[in-house]
C-alpha cells in the first residue's frame, strides 16, 4: 500500500491514538467475543484471534501488518487482503475499466470474503481468489489458506459490513495525512503499475478521494485502535503485538482463575506436545521430549515462589542486585506418574526433599489414600506438587486436602502438571482458590472414560515402559 522510498521523506514521531478505548482498557476490547488461540470451544477447534486493519488506499495499511507479522514469529499468522475478493469485471466494464469505482464497496465481493473468513474461524482451510489487476479477473491457481493462530484482513472497506466487523477481535484504522496518501499512490502507481500521472491524478479526484469521504472515513469510528502515520509509528505497533502477544498467550479460563498460569506457547513447545501426544512416538522420544517439557514447567513454577533482594560484588569489584531463592522449598510427586517430574525438579533445586503420596482410583470418580510419606517440617515449607495430568481434578483434591491437614499454607502450594482438563481446572481452583496450577496446555476436556483428550493416554505407563506394547 505504501511505498517507502516516499514515507523515508517524511518526518515522523510517536504519538499514538486510540479509538474507543485507552491503552489501560485494552484488556476489555471485544472481551466477550474473543477467544484466543489457546482456548478450546467444543469441537476441539482453537479460534484464531482476527485483526481488521482499514485505512485509506496508501496509508500504509500492508506496512503496518508485515510489522505485526514480523514481530509475531512464535505464532502462525495468515494475512488476507481485501482485493483479492473483487468482483470480475465483464466486457462492457472492461472496455470502460478507467470510469469503474475499485474504491465503492459494491466493487467487493463481500458474500465471498464473509464466508472464507468464517471458515477460516471454524478451522477450515479455504481457497482466497488470485484477483489479476491486469484483466480483472480470478485467475488460477487460487491461494490455499490453512487456519492459523492470527489472521490479518486488511483493505480500504473491512470495516464497511457489520457482519465482517462482528469477526474481528481487534480493529485498526491506520490514518495518515491525505496529501502523503496521495504522493505515494503517485509513486505506486506511476513506478509499480507504469501508469501516467494525469490518469493517476483523475482516478484520485473522481473516485478514490470521494470514496475515502464517503465510504472509508465514516467507519474509523468502528476502530479500537488508530494508528496516526501508519508504519512510521513503530510505538504503536510495538503496543499492538504486546497487546497480542497478551491475548495469544492467556487461555480463557485464566481470565475466571487468577491463579492458574498457562505458560507461554512456542513452536518449540507447540512441537514437543506434538510428539509426546503422538501415539507413534518411541519410548525414548516420549521421554527425552516430555524431560524438556517438564523442566519448562518446573521452571516457570519456581519462578512464583517468594525471593529476598540481595547484593553481591561481582568478579570485577561491582555490586549487583539481585534475588535470593526460595529455601524452604519440598515437591510432592504424586505416585507413579509424578516420580517423572522429580529429575527435573532436582536438577534444578539442588538438594531438594522430595516427598511421595499414593491414591488409588476406585471407579471414575472415586479415590482414596493410600501412602504418603512427606517430609516432617512440610508444613513450615513451599510444596511444588508434582502429576503431570490434571483430568478430572479427584486426585488433585485430595494430595492437595492432605497437604492442608499436615499443615501447609495453601497459598504456599503450587501444582505443577504438563497438560489439564477444564473440568479438573475448575474443581480445583474453585475448592483452593489461593493455591496456583502452572500447566503447559489446557486440553479440550474429558471423554465418557473421563480421560483427557486429546491427552497423550497413560503418562506414567509410556514414561516408564509399562504399556500394553
Amino acid at each position: 500500500m505504501g511505498s517507502k522510498s516516499v514515507d523515508e521523506l517524511l518526518e515522523t514521531s510517536a504519538e499514538v491514538h486510540f479509538s474507543g478505548l485507552h491503552l489501560d482498557e485494552l484488556e476489555t476490547v471485544n472481551s466477550e467475543k474473543e477467544l484466543p488461540t489457546t482456548s478450546a470451544t467444543e469441537n476441539g477447534h482453537r479460534e484464531p484471534f482476527v485483526i481488521g486493519v482499514a485505512g485509506g488506499s496508501a496509508s500504509g495499511k500492508t506496512t503496518v501488518c508485515e510489522m505485526i507479522i514480523e514481530q509475531l514469529h512464535d505464532q502462525r499468522i495468515v494475512l488476507v487482503s481485501q482485493e483479492s475478493f473483487y468482483y470480475n469485471l465483464s466486457k462492457e466494464e472492461m472496455a470502460r475499466v478507467h470510469e469503474y469505482n475499485f474504491d465503492h464497496p459494491d466493487a467487493f465481493d463481500t458474500e465471498k470474503l464473509l464466508s472464507c473468513m468464517e471458515d477460516l474461524k471454524s478451522g477450515l482451510a479455504v481457497n482466497i481468489p488470485n484477483y489479476d489487476f491486469k484483466t480483472h479477473k480470478n485467475i488460477l491457481p487460487a491461494r490455499k489458506v490453512n487456519p492459523s493462530d492470527v489472521i490479518i484482513l486488511e483493505g480500504i472497506l473491512v470495516f464497511h459490513d457489520p457482519r465482517v466487523r462482528e469477526l474481528m477481535n481487534m480493529k485498526i484504522f491506520v490514518d495518515t495525512d491525505a496529501d502523503i496518501r496521495l504522493a505515494r499512490r503517485i509513486r505506486r502507481d506511476t513506478v509499480d503499475k507504469s501508469r501516467d500521472i494525469r490518469t493517476v491524478l483523475d482516478q484520485y479526484s473522481k473516485f478514490v478521494k470521494p470514496a475515502f469521504e464517503d465510504f472509508i472515513l465514516p467507519t474509523k469510528k468502528y476502530a479500537d485502535i488508530i494508528i496516526p502515520r501508519g508504519g512510521d509509528n513503530h510505538v504503536a505497533v510495538d503496543l499492538i503485538v504486546q497487546h497480542i502477544c497478551a491475548k495469544l498467550g492467556q487461555h480463557d479460563l485464566c481470565k475466571i482463575y487468577s491463579n492458574l498460569y498457562v505458560i507461554q506457547s512456542t513452536f518449540q513447545i507447540r512441537g514437543m506436545h506434538t510428539l509426546i501426544r503422538d501415539a507413534n512416538t518411541t519410548k525414548h522420544d516420549f521421554i527425552f521430549y516430555s524431560d524438556r517439557l517438564i523442566r519448562l514447567v518446573v521452571e516457570h513454577g519456581l519462578g512464583h515462589l517468594p525471593f529476598k533482594e540481595k547484593q553481591v560484588i561481582t568478579p570485577t569489584g561491582s555490586v549487583y542486585t539481585g534475588v535470593e531463592f526460595c529455601k524452604r522449598l519440598c515437591g510432592i510427586s504424586v505416585i507413579r506418574s509424578g516420580e517423572s517430574m522429580e529429575n527435573a525438579l532436582r536438577a534444578c533445586c539442588k538438594g531438594i526433599k522430595i516427598g511421595k503420596i499414593l491414591i488409588h482410583r476406585e471407579g471414575d470418580n472415586g479415590q482414596q489414600l493410600i501412602y504418603h510419606n512427606l517430609p516432617k517440617d512440610i508444613s513450615d515449607r513451599h510444596v511444588l506438587l508434582l502429576d503431570p495430568i490434571l483430568g478430572t481434578g479427584n486426585s488433585a483434591v485430595q494430595a492437595i486436602s492432605l497437604l492442608l491437614q499436615k499443615g501447609v499454607q495453601e497459598a504456599n502450594i503450587i501444582f505443577l502438571n504438563l497438560i489439564s482438563a477444564p473440568q479438573g481446572v475448575h474443581v480445583v481452583c474453585k475448592k483452593f482458590p489461593r493455591i496456583k496450577i502452572v500447566t503447559s496446555e489446557i486440553d479440550y476436556g474429558l471423554n465418557e472414560d473421563f480421560r483427557v483428550i486429546p491427552g497423550m493416554g497413560e503418562f506414567g505407563d509410556r514414561y516408564f515402559g509399562t504399556d500394553d506394547d
